[in-house]
Parts: C-alpha cells; structure tokens; sequence
C-alpha cells in the first residue's frame, strides 16, 4: 500500500495561518513560517490584552466614581465613599456608577448623601 502524504491537509493548515495573518506587514503576512510565528504571537497578546481592557475600564470607572464624588462633596473621597455605600446595603457596581455619574449627577449626588449619612 502506497503512504498517503499529507498534501491537501497540510495545504489546508497552511492556508488557515496564511489567511489569519492578512494584513501583517512583509513576509509575516505570506510565508508560512513568518506568518505562523506572527499569527501565534497576535493571538498571545489578543488574550493578554482582553484581560487588561478589564483591568483599564474598572481603574477608569474608579477615576470618574472618584472625580464626580469629590466635586459633590469635597471631604469625602473615592474609598469612603464605597465605605459608605456598602454600610448602607447600596449594591451598585462601578461600571453602572460611573455611568451615573456623568449622565445623572442628581442621582448620584443622592448616593453620595446616603453614602455620607451611613458613615456618620
């Protein structure tokens, strides 16, 4: 029985990577060994950089929670405030607070009162 060789399949792998790295600059985009490497490497930080975006996004809810805190109260800051709130039962995450923050300020300015009031 003759060996089967791998052409079609290894073709078809070939063309898979090839096709993952369009848009690569110089050879990384069409030779195989180059775009291999490339497109292993793009996924890799693809990943890393999915787990930053998070890490980003909560510092910049954080930043904004902090800014819209302290221009209502100027004694209270960022961490009592989350005191505050988490003694009074008030369950909002960051992410919806900060959205508050900067298209509701009444509304906020009312959590910030109640945060203030559960501190004292």
């Amino acid at each position: 029985m003759p060996r089967a060789r791998g052409k079609v399949p290894a073709h078809a792998r070939h063309r898979k990577v090839i096709k993952a790295a369009k848009g690569f600059y110089g050879r990384r985009k069409n030779t195989f060994r180059a775009a291999q490497a490339a497109v292993v490497k793009a996924g890799t930080n693809a990943y890393i950089g999915r787990k930053q975006k998070k890490r980003v996004f909560r510092s910049l809810w954080i930043q904004r929670i902090n800014a819209a805190v302290r221009s209502v109260d100027d004694t209270l800051t960022y961490s009592r405030f989350i005191d505050g709130l988490t003694k009074a039962g008030i369950e909002v995450d960051r992410k919806v607070m900060a959205d508050i923050a900067v298209k509701e300020p009444a509304a906020f300015s009312a959590l910030v009162e109640k945060a203030r009031a559960a501190l004292a």
